[in-house]
C-alpha cells in the first residue's frame, strides 16, 4: 500500500513514513546516490546494507544512455539489475538541462542533448523521461522539469517554470497511461513533482501551488544548491514549504551536507540527496559528531586512532586515520572506499538520530548543538 503518513512534529520538523511496493521508507532519510546502478568508490548493494543505506537514487538520463533502460527493463528493473531490494527514486533527466547546458537545446517539446559518451543527438521530453523511469520500474520517479541555473534572470524562470508545469502535465498523463499496461514493471510507481523558481519567493509559490494541484503523492524542491548561497537556500525554503501538502513526503533535490540536512529538516523537509558523501571520499574528507576531517593532513601520518572513535562504521573497526591518510597519499583506491563507506554510514546515522530526536520531542536541541559543529573542521 502505498502512502505517506506524519507521525510527529517539533516545530518544522517532520518524522514520517512513506510505504511504498518496495518497502516502508522512514523519514527524514537520505537517499544514496547510485547514479549508474552503483555507489562510485567501490561499494556493493551489500555494503550499502550493512551501513544502513535505505534509498537508492539513479540516474534517468545516464541509465537511458548506457546500458539503455529497454535492455534493464528485460532484466527485471533496476532492483534486479543492482542487487538492491529497498526502494529506488528515479530522477527525471531534468538536472541534466543544468548541468549539460552547453551540450543541450530546450523547446517546448523537451530537450535535444549531444550525447557525452559518443556525440549523437537524442531528445528527452516528459513523455520520453516517464519511459524511461517506467521501464527501470524506479519506486518513485520524478516529473520532467527544468533545473534552473542560479541566479537567472526573472522573466526567464517565469517562462521556465510556467514550461515545466505543462510539462508535468504531460508527465502525468503519460505515467497513468503506463501504469496501467500489462507489461510494465511496477504499476505501483509513485511520480513526484517538482517546484521551481530560482530564488525568487514568488514564483517559487506560484509554482507550487500550480503543481499541487495535480494532487501527486510527493514534491520536490528541485534548483537548490546550484550557485545560490546556503541563506538563499533556506530563505526559499522557508518560502515554500508552507505551501507544500502537508500530508505529502517533502524532498529537497540534491542536497547536501551535514549541516544542510539539518537545517533542511528544521524547515520541513523529509527526502534529501546528494553526492557530497563520494566527493569528500575522493579528497579524504570525512564527517564525524566532532565535525569534518581532513585525513590528508599531516597530523595524522601517526595517528592510530579510528576515523572518529564513536563511529561503528566498517572503517572505524579496523583501520586507523594514519592507514587510510597512506593508502590516499599512495593513491590506493580502498582509501577512498572506506572514507566514504564511513561517510555513508555517518550519513545514514545522522538521519536515525534525527528520526529519534523528532520522536523524543528534542530536536530543537539537536538542532542547537549539531547545526554549527557539523560543519566546523574537527581536531
Amino acid at each position: 500500500m502505498n502512502g505517506f503518513t506524519l507521525l510527529n512534529e517539533e516545530g518544522g520538523a517532520r518524522r514520517g513514513r512513506l510505504d511504498t511496493v518496495h518497502g516502508t521508507v522512514e523519514t527524514p532519510v537520505f537517499m544514496n546516490v547510485a547514479t549508474a546502478a552503483a555507489i562510485r568508490g567501490g561499494a556493493s548493494a551489500d555494503d550499502l546494507r550493512d551501513i544502513g543505506c535505505r534509498v537508492a537514487l539513479c540516474n534517468t538520463y545516464h541509465l537511458n544512455l548506457r546500458p539503455g533502460s529497454a535492455l534493464i527493463k528485460k532484466l527485471g528493473g533496476l532492483r534486479g539489475f543492482m542487487n538492491w531490494q529497498g526502494p529506488v527514486l528515479t530522477d527525471s533527466g531534468g538536472f541534466q538541462v543544468f548541468s549539460l547546458k552547453k551540450r543541450r537545446k530546450i523547446t517546448e517539446e523537451g530537450v535535444s542533448f549531444i550525447s557525452y559518451l559518443d556525440g549523437k543527438k537524442i531528445f528527452m521530453g516528459p513523455e520520453e523521461s516517464v519511459r524511461v523511469q517506467s521501464e527501470l520500474g524506479s519506486t518513485i520517479a520524478m516529473a520532467f522539469d527544468e533545473c534552473i541555473e542560479n541566479p537567472s534572470p526573472y522573466r526567464y524562470v517565469e517562462r521556465s517554470i510556467e514550461r515545466t508545469t505543462r510539462w508535468l502535465e504531460r508527465c502525468v498523463a503519460e505515467h497513468e497511461r503506463l501504469n496501467v499496461l500489462p507489461d510494465t514493471i511496477n504499476r505501483d510507481q509513485l511520480l513526484f513533482g517538482i517546484d521551481q523558481g530560482g530564488v525568487y519567493e514568488d514564483l517559487r509559490i506560484r509554482h507550487m501551488r500550480q503543481i499541487r494541484q495535480f494532487d501527486l503523492p510527493g514534491y520536490a524542491i528541485g534548483g537548490l544548491s546550484v550557485g545560490e548561497s546556503a541563506e538563499d537556500m533556506y530563505r526559499i525554503l522557508e518560502a515554500v514549504t508552507p505551501e507544500m501538502p502537508k500530508d505529502k513526503p517533502r524532498y529537497l533535490m540534491g542536497v547536501g551536507t551535514p549541516v544542510n540536512i539539518v537545517e533542511g529538516v528544521y524547515r520541513g523537509i523529509d527526502f534529501f540527496d546528494c553526492v557530497f558523501p563520494l566527493k569528500g571520499a575522493q579528497h579524504g574528507n570525512v564527517y564525524t559528531w566532532e565535525g569534518r576531517r581532513r585525513l590528508l593532513a599531516e597530523r595524522y601520518s601517526l595517528d592510530a586512532r579510528p576515523i572518529s572513535e564513536s563511529c561503528g562504521c566498517p572503517a572505524c573497526r579496523g583501520y586507523s586515520r594514519a592507514y587510510i591518510r597512506h593508502l590516499l597519499k599512495a593513491d590506493e583506491r580502498l582509501g577512498m572506499r572506506l572514507c566514504l563507506l564511513h561517510n555513508l554510514y555517518f550519513y545514514n546515522e545522522l538521519m536515525k538520530k534525527i528520526r529519534e530526536a523528532i520522536e523524543e520531542g528534542r530536536f530543537a536541541s539537536f538542532y542547537n548543538e549539531f547545526r554549527q559543529r557539523l560543519g566546523e573542521l574537527a581536531e
